[in-house]
């Protein structure tokens, strides 16, 4: 088995285990280790599919919750339609190398704000949803992430738990079954994201039990912080390698990059158990 075989396999385990305990981040997890070794436009559809069926299985698990949400999620679904189509679009013009690029760029301050964990609620909340649910489809269409936004902006609204699970099965569920559409119509399905789809499948099986397992025995928002964390080092050192294949940067002064992202991470990670310590 060749040595891309085996991190695609060992990072979607790991990837499966997370989503399995928070109920999102295997897009996030996956995605920026993948990319070292395949571009886009393989890796997509493949994971498009798998998600598919992922957000369908955690949306009929929380499917006792949707009624409480569905209003509060609406406008976004109908943003998430357009931004679909266009994402798909750009993603069939868009050449492999800049893809990447926009992903890690797109990806890193995302994460870093979880990892930060900022706080502040919107109170025009119908206002934002549609042009929110344009950008979410278009990210996710281009990328397959949209789990650290959508976390990051239902947890500044409050909801609670069963009902942050239900608004993310919903929205997800939405982008994944829309986008692989868009993906059949532009042609992006191919014979090497086909290929992938075996490996990936035995890791998602395996991981997502495991997963919610293991949270019943974590404090879950430390579990989160610590997955973000390696996120950011991940997309850190994602961002500095495609700089340099892209001869945006010497490799000396991307590579810096990647120091200052380790740095940052490290202070809010210190920062995040030092305010959980017991006085």
């Amino acid at each position: 088995m060749s040595a891309d075989l085996i991190v695609l396999i060992t990072i979607t385990f790991l990837a499966a285990t997370v989503n399995g305990a928070l109920g999102y981040g295997f897009s996030s997890i996956t995605v920026p280790v993948a990319l070292l070794y395949y571009t886009n436009r393989v890796l997509n559809p493949a994971l498009v599919l798998v998600e598919l069926v992922i957000n369908s299985y955690v949306l009929l698990i929380n499917r006792h919750s949707v009624p409480h949400i569905w209003k509060r999620v609406l406008p976004m679904l109908f943003g998430v339609l357009i931004g679909v189509g266009i994402g798909s679009y750009l993603l069939s013009l868009v050449q492999p190398g800049w893809a990447k690029f926009v992903t890690y760029v797109t990806l890193l301050p995302l994460i870093l704000l979880q990892t930060a964990g900022i706080r502040k609620p919107i109170r025009a909340e119908k206002a934002i949803g549609v042009p929110f649910g344009m950008g979410i489809g278009t990210l996710y269409s281009v990328t397959t992430i949209s789990g650290p936004p959508l976390a990051l902006l239902f947890n500044n609204q409050g909801y609670a738990k069963q009902d942050f699970r239900a608004a993310l099965s919903v929205i997800r569920t939405a982008e994944s079954s829309l986008t692989a559409v868009a993906y059949f119509f532009i042609g992006l399905y191919s014979a090497g994201s086909m290929e992938i789809i075996p490996y990936i499948v035995p890791s998602v099986l395996l991981g997502i039990p495991l997963g919610s397992y293991l949270i019943r025995w974590m404090e879950p928002e430390t579990f989160r912080r610590i997955c973000m964390s390696f996120d950011v080092v991940i997309v850190g050192f994602g961002l500095s390698r495609v700089l340099v294949d892209l001869k945006l940067a010497p490799a000396e002064a991307a590579y810096t990059i990647l120091a200052s992202v380790v740095a940052l991470n490290a202070y809010l990670l210190y920062r995040f158990f030092m305010t959980r310590a017991p006085s």
